[in-house]
């Protein structure tokens, strides 16, 4: 496919990150994590971009937008070809590719499965590095092409409600709820028959479509196009409106899909945790998920939180194998960042940090899933490197005791911890905030702007002045 150059492939810009702290697991994995990060490095085509790593060689849509807009905190360069390469390679239907792999220097899409939708938020906040508008019209395009695709392809019964086709279409790999009989691989546009439960309504299919009109609601109130975004964000509305009359359970307090004959698929599972990173439900229910659901020891806040299926669920397995039907994988606390962000629980977040980097520990070996019960690293002597688990460490310690930046806003962390030191070089600027005892002092090109307690994020605009403060 011929590539699409954008002015914005050229105008990327110097970012990076400089930390140190006095806890010894905290400073080891930052160290250790941004060294094998970089040996996820690999070139598609001429393109530096980040592949997903331990073992999986390619660049999945699932995880590597989101996991290149974390790394733009150290390069720009690679987060912008791990959003464009999607883009570029969508195909004539506007269906992005559920992966891409890279054999002999030729970048090749793959159709046979969607494999999780971690794009167009990613993708949108990449926009505000370079402001480019030739770039937020090819995401523009590309994200109306991407929805058109789904509701004219993905409700083949016209019940209103999207619908998975494989278990890959939501990257839950070997699950046990969707039936022993389910494909891994669905290719094309035809309707998959002869399975049990599949095709299913699904929550992250109309996940997906939320999150798709939401942002290109966004973009169209950045073009100053008031009437356009307000019609996204009616159409936004009407998906989440349809996914709750449908697909919740107010007497469970979850999110359930339906299988082809539309009864209700039992099984607890953390999905709706990703409807929470999509933000395609509303705070009310979200309250009720993780009160009585994420929070509960016997469910999902295990001695290592979030496993795929809720504890104690009959589906639930505790496979140390590549299976969504137990363990807690490092892809569900990288995505849940935001998915508890959006929804104001920022003060789980640094729990949550702490977990996964003592579940880790100081051997360093970044795997993909954790025994829920043990904290135990599964596959630790086979795989090392998992991009996920990598980019989460990263991104944790940037929540809790460091500077992230996102669109036009800075945001300061001081969660409680040991004493440490974290620099963001932004473009021209840098963005430090120090860590002694319970207070921080925050500084902007070595100025210093205000100081912080402990347990709180203030949020400030680029140039340092306060916009609002949050509880950690």
């Amino acid at each position: 496919m011929e590539r699409a150059w954008i002015s914005c492939y050229y105008a990327v810009m110097h970012t990076g990150v400089v930390f140190s702290s006095e806890d010894v697991l905290e400073n080891h994995l930052f160290h250790e994590a941004e060294r094998k990060a970089k040996s996820n490095i690999k070139d598609f085509g001429g393109r530096r971009v980040l592949i997903e790593g331990g073992g999986y060689m390619k660049i999945w849509l699932e995880t590597q937008p989101m996991g290149g807009e974390m790394y733009a905190k150290r390069d720009t360069d690679i987060a912008f070809n791990n959003v464009l390469l999607f883009m570029e390679n969508a195909n004539e239907l506007g269906r992005l590719p559920g992966s891409i792999k890279c054999e002999e220097g030729k970048v090749i899409p793959e159709f046979n499965k969607f494999q999780g939708y971690c794009f167009p938020i990613h993708a949108l906040n990449l926009y505000y590095i370079t402001k480019d508008r030739e770039y937020l019209a090819f995401l523009k395009k590309t994200l109306t092409a991407f929805d058109d695709y789904l509701w004219t392809y993905r409700d083949s019964d016209h019940d209103g409600c999207l619908e998975t086709w494989c278990v890959f279409d939501t990257g839950e790999d070997n699950t046990l709820r969707f039936g022993p009989d389910a494909e891994n691989y669905c290719i094309g546009e035809k309707v998959p028959e002869g399975q049990s439960i599949l095709p299913a309504a699904s929550m992250d299919f109309m996940s997906y479509s939320y999150s798709t009109r939401d942002v290109l609601s966004m973009i169209a109130a950045i073009e100053g196009d008031e009437i356009s975004s307000s019609i996204w964000k009616s159409k936004a509305d009407d998906v989440k409106r349809k996914m709750r009359e449908y697909l919740w359970d107010d007497e469970r307090g979850a999110f359930f899909d339906r299988g082809k004959d539309h009864s209700t698929l039992p099984t607890l599972c953390h999905n709706t945790l990703r409807c929470m990173y999509w933000g395609s439900i509303s705070q009310l229910d979200a309250d009720t998920f993780v009160r009585r659901h994420l929070l509960n020891p016997n469910e999902f806040w295990t001695p290592m939180p979030l496993p795929s299926i809720a504890a104690n669920d009959p589906l639930f397995r505790n496979v140390k194998s590549n299976a969504w039907s137990g363990q807690s994988e490092a892809l569900t606390y990288q995505r849940a960042i935001r998915a508890l962000e959006n929804y104001r629980y920022d003060y789980l977040v640094p729990v949550l940090g702490r977990k996964l980097m003592n579940a880790i520990g100081m051997d360093a070996v970044f795997v993909q899933q954790y025994d829920p019960f043990t904290s135990s690293p599964s596959l630790s002597g086979e795989q090392d490197s998992y991009g996920p688990a990598i980019l989460s460490v990263l991104e944790y310690i940037a929540h809790m005791h460091g500077v992230y930046i996102e669109r036009d806003s800075v945001h300061w962390c001081n969660a409680e911890g040991a004493p440490s030191d974290y620099t963001q070089t932004w473009g021209e600027h840098s963005y430090r905030i120090i860590r002694n005892g319970d207070g921080a002092e925050c500084f902007m090109d070595g100025k210093k702007l205000f100081s912080l307690p402990s347990h709180a994020k203030a949020v400030t605009d680029t140039k340092g002045s306060i916009k609002g403060m949050i509880y950690l």
